[in-house]
């Protein structure tokens, strides 16, 4: 499977831990199966390829993070290099772009697109293959990952479904809203977007 990770942000949320020079999800902070400790991109990288070894994965990233990606990957990973930052969906695109003139993925091929500093069990990369599967199914171009809501947040993006089984057309996505109107959406057996964008389509 095509994996392109997200890694544009300046990433200060473990400010002073973090900043414009080291961000958050390079700080080694977690302790792998060994016992040795490391960084959120390891750990996703890890993930990853617990679950699907054979998975290519791609970064999209800043010039500024580059380095520190090499320094903590290696040659694991391609890495596709913002010129500047333009937020979410030009990166998307770029890296979309990068697969294909220069790694050589066929426009039909499937393509993952997911953040690069969540914290999940391994089972969140088990259900991104599922995700694969229906694209491969030829039923969408375009899937979503939700997840079942425990609050009314209005720090994430909702998916109103458009039936509640495990798979299910998507009626109508909405941003991130204030609290009484989450409580709508979840009345709504609304789901929140996992980490606001995994999404798998095709690079065509």
């Amino acid at each position: 499977m095509n994996i392109i990770l997200l890694s544009g942000g300046s990433g200060k949320r473990l400010w002073p831990l973090s900043n414009d020079v080291r961000s958050k999800q390079f700080i080694r902070l977690f302790k792998d199966n060994n016992g040795d400790y490391e960084s959120m991109v390891q750990r996703v990288f890890r993930q990853i390829t617990e679950v699907d070894p054979a998975a290519k994965v791609t970064i999209a990233t800043s010039k500024s993070q580059a380095s520190a990606i090499h320094n903590q990957l290696g040659d694991k990973v391609s890495i596709c290099v913002e010129p500047c930052r333009r937020d979410t969906f030009p990166a998307i695109l770029l890296a979309a772009a990068y697969l294909h003139d220069e790694l050589g993925a066929g426009l039909n091929e499937p393509v993952a697109v997911c953040p690069v500093d969540p914290y999940v069990e391994n089972s969140y990369y088990e259900c991104v293959e599922k995700l694969e599967e229906t694209v491969k199914q030829g039923t969408a171009n375009l899937t979503l990952m939700g997840i079942e809501p425990t609050y009314p947040s209005e720090k994430y993006g909702y998916i109103i479904p458009e039936s509640d089984g495990e798979v299910s057309d998507v009626k109508e996505f909405k941003e991130k809203p204030d609290r009484a109107t989450a409580e709508v959406y979840l009345k709504q057996k609304a789901l929140w977007n996992a980490g606001d964008r995994v999404i798998i389509g095709t690079t065509n």
